[in-house]
C-alpha cells in the first residue's frame, strides 16, 4: 500500500501547488494593478499549457514508466512554486501557471494509471477514489493553507509556495524509490496525439464531457469568486474568500468517500451529480442580488457535491473503459477534455468581464455550464436507460427455452451470429 500512497501524495501535493494562488489572485490584482482578463488568463494559463501537454505526452508514461514521468513532473511543480515566490510582476504569474500547467500535464496520466496498477486488491472503485480525492482534496487544501498564511503569517507572497515547495521535494525523493513494474519491449518514446480506441469512443466522450463540466464548474470556485465574494460581502478577508472558494472541493471530496461505501457506480449517479451541480451554480448567481454569505456557502457546497458525485464515477467508468496497455495514453486524453472545459470557462469569465460587471459574466457563464450539465444529465440517463433495457432483455432471452429464442428477438440475431455474405 506504500506506494499506492507515495503516488496519492506526490500528486496531492503538485494540485495543493496549484492552487496556492487562488488565495493571492485579489492580493495580485492589486499590487500589480491588472483587471479580471488577467486574472482569468493567468488562471487559464495553466490549463491551456496543461492540455497539449497531455497531447504531445500522452503515452510518455506507458513507454518510458510511471515513476520517471512523475518525478519529472514534480521537479516541473518546484520550479513553478520557484517561480511563484519570486514573483515581481503578472508576466512571472504567467510563466509560473505554466510551468504547473506542465507539471500536472506530466503527472495526471501517470498518477492515475499509477493508482489503478499499484492498487494491492486490483480495486479500480478505490484507484478511482484516490484519484479524484487528490485532485479535489488538493484543490481544496491550496486555497485553505494559502488563505490561512497569508492573511495571518509573515511574507504573504512568499511562505506558502516556500513550504509546499519543501514538501513536493521530499516527495520526490520517495517516488524515485519506488519500484518500476518490470516491462519488457518497451518502445522508444515519441510525440503522439493520444488516441482512444474507436469502440470505447461513445462512452470515452460521455465521461469526458461529464467531468469536463462539473472541473469547469468548480473553475469558476477556484479562480473568480474569491473575487466576486470580496465584493458582494464588501470585505478584505483572504482566509474567509478562500474557505468559500475551498467549500466546494471540500463538498467534492466528502461526497467522494461517501459515494464509493453508499452509492452504486455507473451512469444515473452523473446524472444526479451534474443536476446538483446545476442547482449550485444556480444560487451562486442567485447570491449576488440577495448579498448573501449563506447562498454562496451553501452554492459552494452544492456545486462540490454534485462535483464529487458524478467526477467518482466518471473516473471509475474510464478506468474500466481504458485497455491496460494503453491506461495512461487514455487518461491523458480524458485530463486534456476536462482542461479544455476548465480554461473555456475562466477565460469566459474574463472576457465577459471587459464588457460587463463580474456578476454579469459569472451569470452568463454559469447559465450556460447549467445548460450543459442538465443536457448531459440527460444523455447520461438515456444511456442508463438504454442499458437496463438491454440488460432486462438478455435476462427474459435467458430464461425461455431455447426453441423460443428467435421469437423472442424478432429477427434471430441473439439465437446465432449473422452469417457472411462471402463466406
Amino acid at each position: 500500500m506504500r506506494p499506492f500512497l507515495t503516488v496519492w501524495g506526490a500528486w496531492l501535493l503538485v494540485m495543493a501547488g496549484a492552487n496556492l494562488a487562488t488565495a493571492l489572485y485579489a492580493l495580485y490584482a492589486m499590487q500589480f494593478h491588472f483587471s479580471s482578463l488577467v486574472l482569468t488568463t493567468v488562471f487559464a494559463t495553466y490549463a491551456v499549457v496543461l492540455v497539449p501537454a497531455l497531447v504531445l505526452f500522452g503515452r510518455l508514461s506507458d513507454r518510458l514508466g510511471r515513476r520517471v514521468v512523475i518525478a519529472l513532473g514534480l521537479g516541473t511543480a518546484v520550479a513553478g512554486l520557484a517561480v511563484f515566490a519570486a514573483a515581481q510582476s503578472e508576466l512571472w504569474l504567467y510563466a509560473a501557471r505554466a510551468l504547473q500547467g506542465l507539471a500536472v500535464g506530466m503527472i495526471s496520466g501517470a498518477a492515475t494509471a499509477a493508482l489503478v496498477e499499484l492498487d494491492p486488491d486490483g480495486d479500480r472503485r478505490r484507484a478511482a477514489l484516490f484519484a479524484g480525492l487528490a485532485q479535489s482534496g488538493g484543490s481544496a487544501v491550496g486555497p485553505l493553507l494559502g488563505g490561512v498564511l497569508v492573511e495571518w503569517a509573515p511574507a504573504p507572497r512568499q511562505l506558502s509556495y516556500l513550504l509546499v515547495l519543501a514538501a513536493t521535494l521530499v516527495a520526490a525523493a520517495l517516488v524515485l524509490r519506488l519500484p518500476e513494474p518490470a516491462s519488457d519491449g518497451r518502445e522508444s518514446w515519441r510525440i503522439q496525439v493520444p488516441r482512444v480506441p474507436r469502440d470505447l469512443l461513445g462512452s470515452f466522450l460521455r465521461v469526458s464531457v461529464t467531468a469536463g463540466l462539473v472541473w469547469g464548474a468548480l473553475a469558476l470556485f477556484l479562480s473568480v469568486v474569491p473575487s466576486y465574494a470580496r465584493n458582494l460581502l464588501d470585505t478584505t478577508n483572504v482566509a474567509l474568500l478562500s474557505a468559500l472558494a475551498a467549500l466546494s472541493v471540500i463538498a467534492s471530496s466528502v461526497v467522494q468517500i461517501a459515494a464509493r461505501r453508499f452509492v452504486a457506480s455507473g451512469r444515473t449517479p452523473q446524472a444526479v451529480g451534474l443536476v446538483v451541480l446545476a442547482s449550485g451554480l444556480a444560487l451562486l448567481v442567485v447570491a449576488s442580488p440577495a448579498h448573501s454569505l449563506a447562498l454562496l456557502a451553501v452554492a459552494s457546497l452544492a456545486a462540490g457535491a454534485g462535483h464529487g458525485l458524478a467526477f467518482i464515477n466518471a473516473q471509475q467508468e474510464l478506468n474500466e473503459l481504458a485497455p491496460p496497455d494503453r491506461r495512461g495514453e487514455v487518461t491523458a486524453a480524458f485530463v486534456a477534455c476536462i482542461y479544455f472545459v476548465v480554461a473555456g470557462s475562466a477565460i469566459g469569465v474574463g472576457l465577459l468581464a471587459e464588457v460587463a460587471s463580474l456578476a454579469v459574466a459569472l451569470g452568463l457563464v454559469a447559465a450556460v455550464l447549467v445548460a450543459l450539465a442538465l443536457t448531459t444529465a440527460v444523455w447520461q440517463l438515456g444511456r442508463a436507460g438504454a442499458f437496463t433495457r438491454r440488460r432486462r432483455a438478455g435476462r427474459r432471452a435467458r430464461s425461455r427455452p431455447a426453441g423460443s429464442a428467435r421469437s423472442a428477438t424478432g429477427a434471430g440475431t441473439c439465437a446465432r451470429p449473422r452469417r457472411n455474405p462471402q463466406s
